[in-house]
């Protein structure tokens, strides 16, 4: 009997590095034991945020990154007229705050999008344990490069897209993710808005709604609320043009 996909929603994920089932996919990948133990003496590990509620704001003095560990949050600046700019949706496993780097201060919000906890990471004691555990700095490096270039790579695409393709190509991004994260690339739950997707995607949000039901007319995808089953995943690949899925991780034992 075939073992079916896990379903969106979230395990409960165990507090110790060395348990957590994201490991693969964050800073611990790599690190024995003991690398693991002086790690997590630096994590910060506060309440979880609820729908809405801010991790940071823009000008707050950067001192953490933070992976999520479960659930999504949305990064967005705010124009000189008050409306927002979506920049980015963070999936378990992904990391906050580099916005904080190079200017010692954010320059966006960060907004949980449902109940969501993070791991906070420190970063003076993030760096100087790094610069005493190689595979950590170069696992450090690896995250925060992966991070900037999967957003410019999805951005410029964007930019070329028809509206059409943007959504495809939208939701090929969070199947992939989703995927590589060991959850079900075929069927989830979106946990930003339709109003959110274009913002992100630079679009009104009635044509993004016209492209979900154009998808569901030809048969594509069923969409109902936030709940998303994909029919043809391929097609929508080849709609998007992003042909080439993340690989999955071997998670270590």
């Amino acid at each position: 009997m075939t073992t079916p996909p896990k379903a969106i929603r979230l395990p409960q994920i165990k507090v110790a590095c060395s348990d957590c089932s994201l490991r693969s996919l964050c800073l611990p990948f790599g690190l024995d034991g003991e690398e693991l133990n002086r790690l997590d003496e630096i994590i910060k590990r506060p309440r979880p945020l609820q729908r809405s509620q801010r991790l940071y704001h823009p000008g707050d003095e950067f001192r953490s990154l933070y992976v999520v560990r479960s659930g999504s949050i949305k990064t967005y600046t705010t124009t000189t007229t008050g409306d927002q700019q979506i920049t980015g949706f963070h999936l378990p496993g992904e990391l906050v705050g580099l916005d904080g780097v190079s200017t010692d201060s954010y320059s966006c919000t960060a907004e949980a999008l449902e109940t969501t906890s993070v791991c906070e990471l420190p970063f003076s004691r993030l760096e100087s344990l790094s610069g005493q555990i190689q595979g950590l700095q170069r696992q450090l490096h690896r995250l925060m490069s992966k991070e900037i270039l999967a957003e410019q790579q999805l951005l410029l695409q964007l930019g070329k897209m028809s509206a059409e393709s943007r959504v495809a190509a939208f939701l090929v991004s969070i199947s992939m993710r989703l995927h590589t994260r060991g959850f079900s690339e075929t069927e989830f739950n979106l946990t930003m808005t339709r109003t959110d997707i274009g913002n992100y995607l630079g679009m009104a949000v009635e044509t993004v709604s016209r492209q979900f039901t154009n998808f569901q007319e030809q048969g594509l995808l069923k969409a109902s609320r936030k709940h998303i089953q994909i029919l043809a995943l391929d097609t929508l690949r080849e709609m998007s043009g992003l042909m080439q899925c993340e690989k999955k991780p071997s998670i270590p034992n």
